[in-house]
């Protein structure tokens, strides 16, 4: 007993030291400090207790020991592959003969400009501006063209102002032509007086055709001056967006590309957001497969889970040398605040137009290798951030291919892990891995 004692004692003693420090643990000096002298032998004798205490003292080293790596293995990040859960509705295919990838394209589009050269003075537009046909979109310095069309406008009235006297002149001319032509048949004057009234009657009517020709060309003066001053005011040749401001106040714009790039050739871009549709490459191999008027779903990159019912409006009739492809104008039949140009786009072309279904199962659908086995439970880990949370899952029992469908517990656009080691568990740290590595 009193050895018993005695080993208890220097175990504890050391331990508490050794541990309660912080100080990092050397099996051997341990073990030595746990050997015991022959004459403490002696001293003590051999009581029948003194081997488990030692066995125990190894142990307690042991256990200290494996948690210690159990806890440095715990906060090192494990590499895991990811994978995004995605709505059910979104899963579907059936029917597709082909699919190919494109872009939104807008049928109708316009960099507006004026038609004459000029200052800003004003633009009235911005980005994503909705504007409407005829609406004022940049206004140029006017003063010149004012100028003009007042000096033409004013050509205007003095030919008109001539053509009115002109006209009361023929009208005096023709009186005393007519007067002197009766007195003449009665011997009062003679002939020869007439005659000469009679041709300055028709000398002014002469002139006052002239003048109503010169009105005319000072009237056509004043409507081209006006068409110019026109032009210092853009308009929106049809309604749409503004996607683009290529111009500010102050720069000079011009229909031609004068002054290199001192010189904006356009105010802006509208683009009418009813014509926008898709075009896309389709292999030549293939092309066969598609015909004008066949139904088609299309897919935008930035939203996955939205399928848009389309069908083909015609395949150009052309193809590409250098890539072997196809051009297919796609028609869209929904228009939505959401499809913008030059959005990428994924195409499948339909035996027969998509059926939209009543009512998508609930849930979302994952890799069936997500799933793991967690002290007898179906369980998921979810990344969030840079750790993995755990999450029971009861999978549905439909099946889905290669998916399973999970009603609860995870969410549409949730990253999971595929093929969960065995070492990862709630909390853990964990680093995606780098698609392609």
């Amino acid at each position: 007993m009193a050895a018993r004692g005695f080993i208890e004692d220097r175990v504890v003693h050391h331990a508490a030291v050794r541990f309660g420090q912080g100080v990092g643990v050397d099996n051997g000096h341990l073990l030595k400090e746990l050997r015991i002298e022959r004459s403490q032998r002696e001293e003590h004798g051999r009581g029948p207790g003194r081997w488990p205490w030692i066995v125990g003292a190894v142990v307690l080293l042991l256990l200290v020991l494996g948690g210690a790596g159990w806890w440095l293995l715990s906060q090192r990040a494990i590499e895991v592959q990811t994978a995004t859960a995605v709505s059910p509705a979104s899963n579907s295919e059936a029917g597709a003969v082909l699919q190919a990838t494109g872009y939104i394209t807008a049928r109708r589009q316009a960099t507006v400009s004026a038609q004459i050269t000029g200052t800003l003075t004003a633009v009235l537009i911005e980005e994503g501006d909705r504007v409407s046909k005829g609406q004022v979109l940049a206004r140029l310095e006017d003063s010149a063209y004012r100028a003009n069309l007042d000096a033409a406008m004013a050509g205007v009235q003095s030919a008109q102002a001539q053509v009115a006297q002109l006209q009361a002149q023929l009208t005096q001319e023709q009186h005393d032509a007519d007067r002197l032509q009766s007195l003449a048949s009665r011997g009062l004057v003679s002939k020869q007086q007439a005659e000469q009234a009679r041709t300055a009657a028709v000398s002014a009517a002469a002139q006052l055709n002239a003048q109503r020709k010169q009105a005319l060309v000072a009237q056509a003066q004043a409507a081209e001056a006006k068409v110019n001053y026109d032009y210092t005011v853009v308009h929106a040749p049809f309604s749409g967006v503004i996607t683009t401001k290529d111009a500010q106040v102050g720069e000079i714009i011009s229909p031609l590309s004068a002054g290199g790039g001192f010189t904006r050739t356009g105010v802006g871009t509208i683009v009418d957001m009813d014509s926008l549709e898709v075009d896309v490459d389709v292999n030549e191999a293939y092309i066969g497969r598609v015909k004008a008027n066949m139904p088609a779903e299309a897919v935008l990159d930035a939203y996955p889970d939205w399928k848009i019912p389309a069908h083909v409006i015609a395949v150009v009739p052309a193809a590409d040398r250098g890539k072997a492809t196809v051009k297919v104008r796609v028609a869209l039949e929904q228009k939505d605040a959401r499809i913008v140009p030059d959005m990428g786009v994924r195409v499948s072309f339909l035996e027969k137009a998509a059926v939209v279904a009543t009512q998508a199962p609930r849930g979302v659908l994952v890799p069936a290798r997500a799933i793991a086995q967690r002290d007898g439970h179906s369980v998921v880990f979810v990344v969030a951030g840079d750790k993995a949370a755990q999450r029971a899952v009861s999978p549905a029992t439909k099946d889905y291919g290669d998916m399973k469908l999970l009603p609860t517990a995870v969410n549409v656009g949730d990253s999971v892990v595929v093929s969960p080691p065995d070492a990862l568990h709630d909390g853990v740290a964990v680093r995606v891995k780098e698609t392609g590595k």
